[in-house]
């Protein structure tokens, strides 16, 4: 199926939206399902990359109707970047006891969102621009 960049950065901005508010409010949540305990520190981190999510949502919902161009390509790119390397971390992460089989749903999602955003870059840029 093809994805335009609009429908995919609109998609990526209201995840990075729900994982925001999920991290920042009941980050301990996120933990269990990773079976990883809860403690002052981890929250910490996760109220922290609650905001990270923020921004990234901010940028993909500002940037949906973007043209072709190299910062669409860039954003497009760091973002792949990002989730193939946390996809990477999640096994590893898995493989060593230090998160529960739950993580594997974050990296299949990651592994996802980074294959859809591969795919936007792609396609022909009609193809992108016109298919909803």
């Amino acid at each position: 199926m093809q994805l335009s960049f609009r429908t995919l950065s609109t998609f990526t901005a209201g995840l990075c939206f729900v994982l925001a508010l999920v991290w920042g409010l009941m980050p301990e949540v996120m933990l269990s399902i990773w079976s990883v305990g809860y403690s002052g520190a981890t929250g910490l981190v996760a109220r922290r990359s609650a905001v990270l999510f923020v921004a990234l949502g901010v940028m993909f919902y500002l940037a949906r109707n973007t043209p072709p161009s190299a910062s669409r390509g860039a954003l497009s790119s760091g973002l792949m970047v990002g989730v193939f390397g946390l996809a990477a971390l999640g096994v590893g992460e898995w493989l060593n006891g230090h998160a529960g089989p739950g993580i594997l749903l974050a990296v299949a999602v990651e592994i996802a969102l980074g294959l859809a955003f591969l795919q936007t870059q792609r396609a022909p840029a009609e193809l992108t621009e016109t298919v909803d």
